[in-house]
Order: structure tokens, then sequence, then C-alpha cells
């Protein structure tokens, strides 16, 4: 885990199919609109909705929260989301370094190491550095599973052809299907996919030391991380779409726009056998979610990348450069002690009841002009 600077991304013009681009302004400002949300955007429409009680802030508070089981809200794109990044990011990053000569082994090794340094950041972020028995130790992780994730589909990019990983794709999310179809915890029917009785969170009790988030489920648990392999493929796949040179800007905004569609089709369809589920990662949700973020990949690249419009999301790529560090950053910071102590006057002149949604806002302002300092030095935190 390293501090580095980092240089001017090189885009293509317009029509341009021969120059490759070295590095995405749209998958920096993609990350940061991404990580917004985390960061404390969402709050501000939470507290909206608790100053107005107006049905229409109250409707687009729920799609920040995430639904019990199945179901899915829009506040379940942003880990997906996340992880499709990851992948969009490595054809970039790794694929660069294999055609500078590094041999597949070394890089199959920095990989293993990224991973192993994002389950540890994980534990960190549930446990903290405090001493305690395995027993209430928490070792699922968003990390974690980004980083496991993030490893096999590295793996398999840099050991197999695009073809092969449409494939592997595919593998993962249908053996995925095929087995909670067919299986189920001990005393439930075939195919019982509750929060108790299906199979891959039985495997989760079986397996994982320690506790899980939900006692008897964990959200990031060690099975459901198979189908999330499909997500990091996915970005993989995109991202060496997005390096081509022989395609036209436009041909790749066309095509992640009709697969995207396609496959929220594809969702909604499986969604009736397999329901679009967060909580076990469902094939249907991978799909779903998928379909989100190409869509919105494909809006971000014709926007930022073809058309040439990036002062307007500079505010995101100042996020986007810092994602991990402001991800991890409220276990060391206490950003709204900070908020208060420069800002707590605002609040206490606005006064009830949108004094909450002008602190909402200054939360998210302050930590913000941190990332912008940090961006302004050319400091960013690398794993």
């Amino acid at each position: 885990m390293t501090t580095t600077t980092s240089s001017s991304a090189g885009n293509t013009a317009p029509d341009d199919i021969n120059t490759a681009p070295t590095r995405l302004f749209s998958l920096d400002a993609l990350r940061g609109f991404d990580m917004f949300w985390i960061m404390g955007g969402e709050e501000i429409f939470h507290t909206l909705a608790k100053a107005t009680k107006s049905p229409f802030w109250e409707a687009i508070a729920l799609q920040f929260t995430h639904p019990d089981w199945n179901g899915f809200h829009l506040y379940d794109l942003i880990f997906p989301l996340f992880l499709f990044m990851a992948g969009v990011s490595t054809p970039f990053s790794v694929g660069r370094e294999l055609e500078k000569g590094k041999s597949r082994q070394q890089l199959t090794l920095r990989v293993i190491k990224r991973a192993f340094i994002l389950v540890l950041l994980g534990l960190v972020v549930n446990n903290g550095l405090t001493i305690m028995p395995i027993s209430q130790i928490r070792f699922a992780s968003v990390l974690g599973r980004i980083g496991i994730a993030y490893m096999f589909a590295n793996i398999i990019y840099l050991y197999s052809k695009e073809r092969m990983q449409m494939v592997w794709f595919a593998f993962f999310i249908i053996a995925y299907w095929l087995l909670l179809k067919f299986t189920s915890a001990p005393g439930f029917p075939h195919g019982d996919l509750t929060m108790q009785g299906n199979f891959a969170s039985y495997m989760d009790r079986l397996i994982l030391p320690g506790r899980l988030y939900l006692g008897i489920h964990d959200p990031e648990g060690l099975f459901s991380t198979i189908p999330a392999i499909s997500t990091g493929l996915l970005g993989i796949l995109t991202g060496q779409l997005l390096k081509k040179t022989g395609i036209r800007q436009m041909r790749k905004v066309a095509i992640m726009s009709v697969t995207g569609v396609i496959f929220l089709i594809i969702a909604q369809i499986w969604n009736l056998d397999f329901p679009i589920n967060k909580n076990l990662w469902s094939s249907s949700f991978v799909m779903h979610v998928g379909g989100i973020s190409l869509l919105l990949m494909a809006l971000f690249y014709y926007i930022i990348d073809v058309l040439g419009y990036k002062k307007w999301a500079f505010y995101f790529k100042v996020i986007g450069m810092n994602s991990i560090l402001i991800y991890i950053s409220g276990h060391f910071i206490k950003w709204q002690y900070t908020t208060n102590g420069f800002f707590g006057w605002i609040g206490q002149l606005v006064g009830d009841p949108y004094n909450l949604v002008v602190m909402a806002v200054c939360f998210v302002m302050v930590k913000w002009v941190f990332l912008y300092y940090l961006y302004q030095k050319k400091t960013f935190l690398r794993v």
C-alpha cells in the first residue's frame, strides 16, 4: 500500500481509432460519483426526507437503503459498481504492465498481494485494531470481497483470451444459480432461498471463522463471492473494449449501451426464478447491476471522453482518485467532529428542521476539501 503521484490522463480524440488511452477521465469520475454516495451523499437525501416529510423525498431516500432480502434499491449498486470499475481499470494497469514486458508470474504475485492487503484492510474496517477473540471477529468485508473477486478475475485475465473470459463470466453465475437451485441448508427443501435455508449462507456458517454480520448470514460472505468474480470480469471485458484502438468511440458507446439493456432484460427474466438479491449476490443481481454499470460507463465515457465535457466531472474525479482512502478514513478521522467544529454555527443559524440538511452538505464538503488538498499535492493511496 503506497501513496503515489499520478500522471495526466491521455485520451483519444472523438474519432481517433489508432491511439489507445492511457487513463480514462470518465473512469475516475464514475468511481468518484459512486463513492460520493457512501461518503455522505446519501445522508443529504435522508435529511431532506426528515426535514420535509415529503413523500417524494421519502421515496428518494428509500432508494438509499438496502432491501431486507430480495429486491433492489439504487444503494445496492454502489458496491458492485466499484468492483466493476476495478475490473475496467485492469487492462489499463495490469494490461499495460504486461505490454511493457512484465511476466504473468510477476503480475499474478502483485494481484495476490493487492488482494491480501484489501482483505487485511477489510478486517481493520470491520474490527478496528482491538485485540479480541476470533469468535468475535468479522472476517467477511466489502474490501475483502473486492480483493478476492479482483484477484480471481485478474488471474483469469492474465491467463486467458477475451472469449474465454466471457466463458468464465457465464460459468460462475450459471454454476452459482444451479448450485443454489438444487441444494439448501440441512432441513430445508432444495432451492430454498431464505436467509436461513439457502446453501450459500449455510456454507458461510460452516466454513467462515468468527461472526457473521447477521448471525446466520453475511452479505459479504465467502461463498457468495463466487458470482462477484463475474462482476469483476465484466469490468475487465469492458476495459478491454475501451482500450481497443480499432473501434471508434461511438461504437464502443453503442456496444456498452446495447449490452447493458440486454443484461437488464435477462436480469428481469432470471429474477422470476432466482430473485435479484444483493445479500446473495444472485446471478440475476449480477446481470442487473452489470447492465446498469455498463449504461453508466457508456454515459460517462460518452460525455467526458467522447464529447470532451470534463470540467463538470472534476468534483467526482477528485473523489475517485482517492476512493479507498475516503472509504476507510472514517475509522481514523472524526469527520463529524470536524464538520461541527467548522460549520456548527451555520446549522444553528438555519435552525430546525433544515439544519440537518445543511450539516449533511457541510459534512460532504469537508471530506471533499480534504481530498482536493491531497489531489493538489498529487498524493493518492494505492493498494
